[in-house]
């Protein structure tokens, strides 16, 4: 596959977006590259079963930089539920070690294709409709908050998103205000791609038939330059987080979801 400057420029332009929407609002950035991503393998060839695989296993590789990223800018402004982390995140580990070994490279990419469509698609509409929680409603306990983390890491491994697409209204449905929401699922996002990730690359390390430079299923020239242009812009995002009515913004993105869930849906029908 010839890495000419278009598809340099694809994955620039990917990169600086994903970063953004991931410090902006805490979803990783993982469901603009899965469906973008899935464009650009196909249109150089890659069979789309393998397409959609490599573009969930890369996404969620490239959320590792971004995470990191918008977390530090978040940290800076106190925003983030450091004690939710450490409860949600021994289940997202747990959840996603079992997803991205095991259950990824038994499905076909079609039908994760699907998936992700059903849970973009979720997500949009939680975004959306910007239900409020009951007032009294809590964060569970440590039992429940590690059952939840598993919920997390599982579903994030089967799509390659980081999680915030659950985690967000989770936390925001038991009264944590939307800016710490926010902020946790971006500090949430590298324990969920450090094991997914590791998940991909084993998975995928003796298939046949991937692309050149290829780590399992991870595709690493899109992985360096969507990661190298993501962190310039993930702390752009969560400081505008922290400036911007983010809850008009959420049904702006929820939009942008609807659509990309509606090309994954085509992409894994007509596959």
């Amino acid at each position: 596959m010839p890495f000419e400057l278009l598809l340099i420029l694809e994955l620039a332009t990917l990169g600086l977006a994903t970063g953004f929407v991931a410090g902006l609002l805490g979803i990783g950035g993982g469901m603009l590259i899965g469906p973008f991503l899935t464009w650009i393998l196909t249109s150089r060839g890659v069979p789309a079963d393998i397409a959609v695989k490599m573009a969930i296993a890369t996404s969620m590789a490239t959320i590792m930089f971004t995470s990191i990223s918008s977390v530090r800018a978040h940290h800076q402004r106190g925003a983030v539920r450091w004690d939710v982390v450490k409860r949600l995140a021994p289940g997202i580990v747990l959840g996603g070690a079992l997803a991205s070994l095991g259950v990824f490279a038994l499905l076909k990419g079609t039908t994760l294709a699907l998936l992700f469509a059903l849970f973009i698609g979720y997500s949009a509409t939680q975004m959306f409709l910007d239900k409020k929680p009951k007032p009294n409603r809590q964060m569970p306990g440590t039992a429940g908050q590690w059952a939840a983390g598993s919920v997390f890491g599982f579903l994030s491994g089967l799509v390659g998103a980081g999680g915030g697409f659950v985690s967000v209204p989770f936390m925001v449905a038991h009264n944590i205000p939307i800016i710490n929401a926010v902020a946790t699922s971006a500090a949430l996002g590298f324990p969920i791609a450090l094991a997914n990730t590791s998940g991909y690359v084993l998975a995928g390390l003796a298939l046949p038939g991937l692309p050149a430079w290829s780590l399992g299923y991870v595709w690493l020239p899109g992985l360096a330059v969507i990661a190298a242009c993501s962190v310039w812009t993930a702390p752009l995002g969560a400081r505008t987080a922290h400036k911007l009515p983010v809850a008009k913004l959420k049904r702006v993105f929820a939009c942008v979801l609807y659509l990309l869930a509606a090309y994954m849906l085509w992409k894994g029908l007509s596959a």
